[in-house]
Order: structure tokens, then C-alpha cells, then sequence
């Protein structure tokens, strides 16, 4: 595939301002409707933004780390970009799309690519009662928090909670609690890519729960639904060798 028109986004970080400077004046920069690409300058958090804000262009994503953490980007270099984009490995990445519900009856949708996190807004722990399919697979979980996260997502919030890493292009999700007090030694699940995940808050009054799906929070939820979103997806690139599926691989053999 030939990436010729660039559309460069960058964040307000100084680096990467400057960068979208000298790469403005290097390759130009198209405007999204005329791009063949686009490319971020920045960290994770700015690439989670370009994957929400692009997510209906069919625009293929290439991000290069001007920022504190880059999993999600290509070392940074000047030189030679139209041949990395040209040969750079593609993979296509699907969402999952969030529906919660409040005690006053108003509902709320959000997608997340990372992951699903449920959190305890005070100082009690949360009480929740999770389904799968419908089926109940957990009467009471007694924890700081739960989330449900994507192969992608799977090496961000979610190993930081001792959630597993899954391989990309893997047809499964994570669910796993954050600081579970009962059942304490319960560490989550490995559940298929197609599972409908139901979460009801118990307590709720007394034990209020926020969601977020990446950056969209609702808070004093009485049920989040969480489930893939199929209709939806965004193609991502990274240099040749360097795959999205490496970089997960090489991350479970880091110590």
C-alpha cells in the first residue's frame, strides 16, 4: 500500500510540537479527507485519541513516540518515513462498545480499544454481581474495582492489575478485578471475544461505581454492559519487524 498524503496529529507536548514542525516542512500535511495516512506524534494516550477520532475515516493509524510512554508507537525518525509507512505491517483492531445504565434510568454509551474499567468513587470497596452470556457467573465480588480489556489493552491498566497479556489478533478479552477482597484468591477470567459481560452494582447507595471506557467516565452506575463492538474497527500500522503481536510477545518475557 502506498502512503503518499500525510495528516500528522500531534499533542501539546514540546517534543511533539516540534516534531510536527519538522515533519510538516519534510512531507507536508494533508488534510484528513485527502490523507492516505495518518500519522501520530505523541504517546499512548494521544494515539488512543487519533483511534476514537478516526475511527470512521478508514484511515490507517502509524504513530511515532514523542511522548512518556509509546507501546502503542514506532521509535521516532525524520528520515525515510514514506518508506516505513510503505512497508510498515498492518493490524486491524476492533473496540469494545460500553452501555451502562443509572438509577435514574438515563443509559450512557461509550467504546473503548484499551479497556472496560469499573472503580470505586469512595472509600468503600464495590459490591458487583457479574453475568456472562447471561449466565451468572459471580454472585458477589467484593474489590477496588473490575475491567474487562482487549488484547491491545490487555498490556496497559489491565497488567498493572496482574491481568494476563493476550496475544493481538487472539479472539479473547480479559476480565479481571482490581484489588479483590472476596473472593480474594479469584483472579479473573479468560472469556471468548464474543461474550456479553453484565456488571450490576449492589449497594449502590452505599458503594457508588463509576465506568470508563477509555476516556468517556459515567458515574453511579447501576448495570455497565460491555460486549465487542463488530460494526467497528481501525487499522493500525508499525514498522516492518516491529509488529503490534511482537511487541505483545516480547513483553511477556520482560522481567
Amino acid at each position: 500500500m502506498k502512503y503518499n498524503r500525510i495528516a500528522f496529529l500531534a499533542s501539546e507536548a514540546p517534543e511533539a510540537r516540534k516534531a510536527l514542525t519538522r515533519l510538516t516542512k519534510l512531507y507536508g500535511n494533508a488534510g484528513p479527507t485527502s490523507a492516505d495516512v495518518v500519522v501520530a506524534l505523541g504517546g499512548d494516550g494521544l494515539m488512543l485519541q487519533a483511534l476514537h477520532k478516526f475511527m470512521s475515516s478508514g484511515l490507517p493509524i502509524y504513530g511515532m513516540n514523542r511522548g512518556s510512554v509509546g507501546f502503542l508507537m514506532n521509535d521516532y525518525s525524520e528520515k525515510k518515513l514514506l518508506e516505513r509507512l510503505h512497508e510498515a505491517e498492518l493490524t486491524s483492531i476492533r473496540p469494545l462498545k460500553m452501555t451502562t445504565k443509572g438509577h435514574d434510568g438515563k443509559t450512557h454509551q461509550g467504546l473503548a480499544f484499551n479497556e472496560v474499567s469499573l472503580l470505586r468513587q469512595r472509600s468503600q470497596a464495590a459490591k458487583l454481581h457479574i453475568t456472562i452470556d447471561g449466565q451468572t457467573r459471580l454472585d458477589e465480588l467484593i474489590c477496588d474495582g473490575l475491567l474487562v480489556a482487549t488484547p491491545v489493552g490487555s498490556t496497559a491498566y489491565n497488567l498493572s492489575a496482574h491481568g494476563p497479556i493476550l496475544p493481538i489478533g487472539s479472539s479473547l478479552l480479559t476480565l479481571t478485578p482490581i484489588s479483590a477482597f472476596r473472593p480474594r484468591r479469584w483472579r479473573g477470567a479468560i472469556l471468548p471475544h464474543n461474550a456479553k459481560v453484565k456488571i450490576t452494582v449492589l449497594e449502590p447507595e452505599k458503594r457508588p461505581v463509576a465506568a470508563v471506557a477509555d476516556h468517556i467516565e459515567v458515574r453511579n452506575v447501576a448495570t455497565v454492559e460491555i460486549a465487542e463492538d463488530r460494526k467497528r474497527s481501525v487499522k493500525m500500522l508499525f514498522d516492518s519487524g516491529h509488529s503490534l503481536a511482537e511487541r505483545v510477545l516480547n513483553e511477556q518475557f520482560k522481567f
